[in-house]
């Protein structure tokens, strides 16, 4: 399971080492670690995110132990969209309607555009776009994929489906 970590860490050295540890003693894999060394919240600690992969069965045991080392965690989200592709769309996308489009995908509840990346050189040529859509599982994403080539089909735009993502 993904699991995105706000902790909260002492302005020490080795604290955020400390906070690291227990998440690899439980056979996490850490993705990313944003360190907001600059910043500090109104307790004068260091705000800290932590992305990491762990079993589901170990989470209850890594925020015992954090507990135990005097580390503040302010949030946990776990991460339940854990299917991702990219799709290409290439014509008039805004006059589309593209947002019409990412209401619908998003509406299934399943899944949802999570970014959109818009190139348009002037308004009378044609536009590319790339949305990136997550979802629970594989036959949600495909679903969504046919949302999206259903609503293309509709408009008149080509559909570059799809680039996986490894994220």
């Amino acid at each position: 399971m993904k699991v995105s970590m706000d902790i909260e860490l002492k302005d020490v050295p080795g604290q955020l080492v400390s906070a690291l540890i227990p998440i690899s003693e439980l056979g996490g894999n850490i993705i990313s670690v944003l360190h907001h060394r600059d910043r500090k919240t109104q307790r004068g600690t260091i705000p800290v995110q932590v992305v990491f992969d762990v079993e589901e069965s170990k989470l209850a045991a890594l925020l015992q132990r954090l507990r135990e080392r005097g580390i503040t965690v302010v949030r946990v989200g776990a991460e339940r969209l854990k299917e991702a592709v990219f799709v290409l769309l290439i014509g008039h996308i805004v006059r589309s309607g593209v947002k019409e489009l990412i209401n619908e995908v998003d509406g299934t509840g399943v899944a949802e555009v999570v970014e959109l990346f818009l190139s348009m050189p002037a308004v009378e040529e044609k536009s590319a776009a790339a949305l990136k859509i997550r979802a629970i599982g594989k036959m949600e994403l495909e679903r969504a994929l046919d949302i999206v080539e259903g609503f293309a089909a509709r408009c008149g735009i080509l559909v570059v489906r799809p680039i996986e993502d490894e994220l």
